[in-house]
């Protein structure tokens, strides 16, 4: 087990607000994801950092998992557990997974193959019972241009190991079979009592799981109708599978931060069931990820979209604030750098879950009778006084230095080891902002998803016969065009911009070190690349054209016939700044930002690199402009059309090469 250690401090009364959980009743009961309120999605493949393993959605849950490794290595050590960049597996993929009864996957290690397929069966008071079944094939291989095949003296030996634990409470015992085989497993727990795992004999053969409710996949997502090939429909299912696959259970407390106190402290406990980014690198929960995430997922199963929303809206505590990354427990703990534990009270993260909640919102209206629907009303009566003081904490904390406009907190301070300080708390990280963090700053992507709450909000309240002037006033204020490009329109780069205080005159150079006479023939400080200012900065718009620039028409603020609206357009299709045959690239090749590195050791990340998440905004956006009348609807369906064919093409044939799907991809191959 990971411990962290942390300095504890006692609490004075106003310091107790940031770890004060919110007063309205909660979301989701304490029980809701008990076995005797949910017992269907109980047990479940709830350990995403994990190759394989299952648990329940309890706070102590027995876990279960599946260790290997090849007896005939090159290498010292090769046991695979959890998932790791540095294994570098050929692919681990689901392939099939419903999000509730069962799933396949494939993972791909050097010289064979193995198949992991769980099955649930409903029944008893504890979620029922489930089957596992690991395959092992040897895998044909490439070598020299030619296919060979393994002999049967060549033939990888592999150790599969299975286990099970109660992390400190209950008990196992392992019954041996004819002195050899491990027959079964027999425990208690506090949560279920008497159990029994049963390990079957080993069988050849293939497992049959090739039917993969097909027909709820196709209508809900009509890629059939829409002419897409058998394997582009499969790798679709593939998709909404890892996404599935990738659903973890969390239980544990977040390290905290904030204004009143000095040193951090221990956030309440709380549990979280949320899809995480990546299995091998963020295994854990990230608040605006968790909104493109659900997005999907609200397609497929809206009670998990529902489900998870609580669960993050309950994290939240009486100011408003919800820590942006979810570390909870021993096993999320022990993937992250201790630099990046502790969240800091003042830092938001864009509220995604507007983007959800309007897809939520537009599922009722066309299908307000569906059963997978009946608990939608009540779930959003519970959710709105916490949306409501949401709403609040970021028009108070967030706000920028004139009325109505926005700047993100928490950028990185040591402006003397930045190339441009990290703005990580808008989820762009690396993008070019004013090269100076000041408190005149102002970020005009911020400034668009308080438009898009404000909207969103407006017909919660309608809908629910709450009062809704104060949030509709709010919307109309910030969607007043005139108002947008009066704070942040660049008539010099004709492209909404941020404001700060800014020089484009910066560079990384060796750190010159003075080393005294009496020091020369002792060794000598490590040299570091260090930011150079060559011009003073001053009060501008960062003039950097990219996805920042976009937001105006990627969350739909901008009105169908502004003439902004066409520049956008103009700069999208451009190949010299935007445009690529495989998506749109983060930041213009003109910029002079463009694939610069922010530290010797920090590589270009939003700086030119195709992200699938704003993709989707814009294609989002590009669809909605062409549906409305105004004088650039065909303009923007032709991109549509050109964009779509490019992100889709691209991510297909780069999950068919790499076997892999990425949150982001090259510009240039």
């Amino acid at each position: 087990r990971l411990v962290l250690l942390l300095p504890v401090h006692a609490l004075r009364f106003g310091s107790r607000r940031a770890v004060t959980l919110h007063p309205s009743p909660r979301v989701l009961d304490a029980k809701s994801t008990s076995a005797a309120v949910s017992p269907e999605r109980f047990w479940g493949s709830y350990r995403p950092q994990v190759y394989f393993g299952m648990k329940t959605r309890s706070p102590r849950s027995v876990v279960t998992g599946l260790m290997w490794m090849s007896q005939i290595s090159h290498s010292d050590v090769n046991l695979r557990h959890t998932c790791e960049q540095g294994d570098e597996l050929s692919s681990y993929s689901w392939l099939i997974h419903d999000g509730i009864n069962f799933g396949m996957q494939q993972i791909q290690d050097t010289n064979f193959t193995l198949t992991t397929t769980f099955v649930k069966r409903m029944g008893g008071e504890h979620g029922g019972d489930w089957t596992w079944r690991i395959t092992g094939k040897q895998r044909v291989c490439k070598d020299g241009g030619s296919l060979y095949f393994y002999t049967a003296s060549q033939a990888p030996i592999i150790s599969l190991m299975f286990y099970v634990a109660t992390d400190t409470q209950g008990s196992l015992q392992a019954h041996i079979e004819d002195k050899t085989r491990l027959s079964h497993v027999t425990g208690t727990s506090e949560e279920f009592g008497d159990f029994k795992i049963t390990f079957n004999k080993p069988t050849s053969g293939e497992a049959a799981t090739d039917k993969y409710a097909s027909e709820k996949f196709e209508v809900t997502f009509g890629l059939q109708a829409k002419e897409f090939t058998s394997d582009q429909v499969r790798f679709a299912k593939a998709a909404l599978s890892n996404m599935l696959g990738g659903m973890g259970y969390f239980f544990g407390q977040s390290v905290v931060q904030s204004n009143y106190h000095e040193h951090p402290i221990l956030y309440p406990e709380a549990a979280l069931f949320t899809a995480v980014p990546s299995r091998s690198f963020f295994p854990r929960g990230f608040l605006w990820d968790e909104g493109f995430h659900q997005l999907l997922i609200t397609k497929w199963d809206p009670q998990v979209t529902r489900e998870s929303v609580a669960h993050w809206l309950d994290l939240m505590n009486v100011e408003g604030w919800i820590p942006r990354e979810q570390i909870l427990g021993d096993e999320a703990l022990s993937k992250v750098p201790s630099e990046f534990v502790v969240q800091h009270t003042e830092n938001a993260n864009p509220p995604t879950f507007f983007l959800v909640l309007e897809k939520i919102l537009e599922q009722l209206n066309t299908h307000m009778d569906a059963p997978q629907l009946q608990n939608t009303l009540p779930f959003l009566r519970r959710l709105y006084p916490r949306l409501q003081t949401w709403f609040e904490w970021y028009n108070t904390t967030q706000a920028g230095p004139l009325p109505n406009s926005y700047r993100w907190r928490g950028r990185d301070k040591d402006t003397n080891r930045f190339l441009n300080p990290k703005t990580l708390t808008s989820g762009l990280d690396d993008y070019p902002r004013a090269s100076h963090p000041s408190e005149d700053e102002r970020h005009v992507d911020l400034y668009c998803w308080m438009v898009l709450a404000s909207r969103i909000l407006t017909s919660i309240a309608r809908l629910l016969g709450e009062p809704h002037q104060e949030y509709e006033h709010t919307y109309q204020t910030l969607s007043n065009n005139s108002l947008l490009s009066e704070l942040h329109w660049s008539e010099q780069l004709h492209a909404f911009c941020d404001y700060g205080n800014h020089t484009q005159d910066v560079f990384l150079q060796q750190e010159k070190v003075f080393v005294p006479p009496e020091q020369i023939n002792h060794e000598l400080p490590a040299k570091r690349l260090v930011r150079s200012v060559h011009k003073a900065p001053k009060l501008q718009y960062v003039n950097a054209l990219g996805y920042v620039s976009l937001f105006p028409f990627l969350l739909q603020v901008l009105t169908p016939d502004s003439q902004k609206l066409e520049y956008i357009l103009k700069d999208i299709r451009d190949p010299a700044r935007l445009w690529t045959p495989y998506g749109l690239r983060s930041l213009s090749r003109s910029d002079p930002m463009y694939m610069r590195r922010n530290t010797e050791n920090d590589a270009p990340y939003w700086r030119g690199a195709i992200w699938i998440n704003i993709n989707y905004l814009a294609l989002r956006a590009l669809h909605h402009y062409s549906r409305i009348e105004g004088p650039y609807h065909e303009k923007a369906a032709d991109l549509y059309q050109e964009l779509r064919t490019n992100v889709i093409n691209n991510i297909y044939k780069q999950y068919h090469e790499t076997g892999y799907i990425w949150e982001q991809y090259r510009d240039s191959t």
